[in-house]
């Protein structure tokens, strides 16, 4: 059995999905084999789970590494819908505000206060895919103008966050966690719908007025196009029983909540995923490519 992830070793995919991995290896008494397939937006991963084709290779990664491609990209080499099956969700990344702690800020209200006081003069950087959509959806819908600053590798922006290069950033909270212990960066709310166990004193989007923020990055396992139902439903079930308390002590220090569903809540959990996604690409001015695979995608000017 095979897990292909869209991230390279260390980021918190990668440790879900061995931490998984092992698990069935001893349960099943076959290895399972985590294969790291960085790069191209999900796209490269995608494209090699894709190409195997079979009930040995699964995909294991966010759903937002697919969500939004169809707003990114004019043509994809395959449809989500047909070659990328929910089997099962296992946890949901928690996706954090984070702002230069040379603003003194204290809450998202002061920071939407002073963007509004000062428009264009702030710099703002979101994560590829939902983080970015989220973010810069949700200034864009309240009339807030700052510069978007973007990065081909999101690790580096934490260190700009805390030298006040940038003073916005959304990403997973995983990214910013070490730099908010070292006191460099100061979270003032996370988007998943409760509070995060790794940071229980940081309130949620709601919590703090702003729900048009709130969205979780779900996590899980994928099967390939005809993959039959009972057999991804097996899969799920065996996915449950090895969960343990070192398991989701992990996921949780990770800035991750733990989330194990079945394949019909998680294809739920996608859905609901896929229309927000959907709702704030119509503010941002983009258009979801056809379905034929020849639609266009097109910036508001």
């Amino acid at each position: 059995m095979r897990f292909i992830i869209p991230y390279g070793p260390g980021s918190a995919s990668d440790i879900t999905a061995r931490l998984f991995a092992d698990r069935l290896t001893g349960r099943w008494n076959r290895p399972v084999v985590v294969e790291n397939r960085p790069g191209g937006d999900g796209l490269v991963a995608i494209g090699a789970f894709v190409a195997a084709h079979d009930d040995h290779t699964l995909f294991f990664g966010p759903a937002a590494s697919f969500i939004v491609h169809p707003y990114q990209y004019d043509k994809l080499q395959y449809d989500a819908g047909r070659d990328i099956l929910p089997i099962a969700s296992v946890s949901t990344v928690v996706l954090a505000l984070s702002a230069s702690p040379a603003l003194k800020l204290g809450s998202v209200d002061e920071l939407v206060a002073l963007v509004r006081a000062e428009p264009g003069k702030l710099n703002a950087a979101a994560a590829p895919g939902n983080a970015d959509f989220l973010l810069f959806g949700f200034l864009k819908s309240s009339g807030l103008q700052v510069a978007k600053v973007p990065y081909r590798d999101i690790l580096q922006a934490p260190n700009d966050l805390a030298e006040g290069r940038i003073q916005m950033l959304m990403t997973s909270f995983a990214v910013v966690q070490p730099q908010m212990q070292a006191g460099r960066v100061k979270v003032l709310a996370v988007s998943s719908s409760r509070r995060a166990p790794a940071a229980p004193d940081i309130p949620t989007v709601v919590e703090a007025g702003y729900p048009a923020l709130e969205m979780g990055g779900v996590v899980g396992l994928f099967g390939p196009r005809g993959m039959r139902l009972d057999l991804r439903e097996h899969i799920a079930a065996e996915v449950a029983a090895v969960l343990d308390p070192l398991i989701q002590e992990r996921l949780e220090a990770t800035g991750q909540i733990v989330n194990v569903r079945g394949p019909a809540q998680f294809a739920g959990e996608i859905d609901r995923q896929r229309a927000k996604v959907g709702a704030i690409a119509k503010i941002l001015g983009i258009r979801r490519q056809t379905s034929d695979g020849e639609g266009q995608k097109q910036l508001a000017q």
